[in-house]
């Protein structure tokens, strides 16, 4: 779906929300974008109060930034707050998967199997927006079964900022390739139910991906 399509008049403030976040996470809307709740309102066929509750949202999620009478804007993508995420998602990351992996199914296993290999079919087709929701459907699976309300809540606050950096990530293919790699190395420890490796790789992952991030800054890519 794009900007451009009609709006289903139910859960309006959700559905206009979810788009403009996918826009920004795709880059369609690009960093340091002027967004007007009027012209927004107009393609999308709404009022103005959907959107003006969905730009509130995106300002929540830190996606959108915005001074009262003189702007609302896509957020500029920063090195120094990327990485302050980062960490904060490292710590959150490390902490799921070393509760859930005692606690792991062979129903949740299969679970991030099967996303898994969802995932290496979509890098291996270039589709980045299947890539990204297998690799949220993998991730997803510890963290329910972590079963922590805060943590689940603070991660998803976290997700829309750092998605953007993710999706430049899967449109290469060695981004896409170490990520499936990664995966199957964490399902070994899974299966062994070693909560500290897996935990120990994960942050592992994080940092390395902090790496990436950093090269993708200096060629000037974000």
């Amino acid at each position: 779906m794009t900007l451009n399509s009609p709006v289903a008049r139910r859960l309006l403030s959700d559905e206009v929300f979810q788009r403009l976040r996918d826009s920004i996470v795709r880059g369609e809307l690009a960093p340091g974008e002027r967004v007007r709740d009027a012209e927004l309102a107009e393609r999308l066929g709404l009022s103005r109060t959907p959107v003006r509750e969905a730009l509130a949202r995106l300002v929540e999620s830190g996606l959108v930034e915005a001074k009262p009478g003189v702007y609302t804007r896509v957020t500029s993508l920063n090195r120094h707050d990327v990485e302050k995420t980062l960490a904060v998602l490292r710590s959150l990351d490390r902490l799921a998967v070393e509760t859930a992996v005692p606690l792991l199914t062979k129903q949740d296993l299969e679970r991030m199997r099967q996303a898994n290999r969802d995932f290496e079919r979509a890098v291996a087709a270039e589709d980045t927006d299947a890539a990204l929701e297998a690799d949220d459907r993998f991730h997803a699976v510890p963290l329910a079964v972590a079963d922590n309300p805060v943590l689940r809540r603070v991660v998803e606050q976290l997700h829309p900022q750092i998605h953007r950096i993710l999706y430049r990530k899967f449109t290469t293919l060695l981004g896409g390739r170490n990520t499936v790699e990664h995966h199957d190395r964490l399902l070994t420890f899974c299966a062994r139910a070693d909560a500290r490796a897996a935990a120990d790789l994960s942050a592992r992952h994080w940092s390395e991906l902090g790496g990436h991030i950093n090269r993708l800054f200096e060629c000037d890519e974000l």
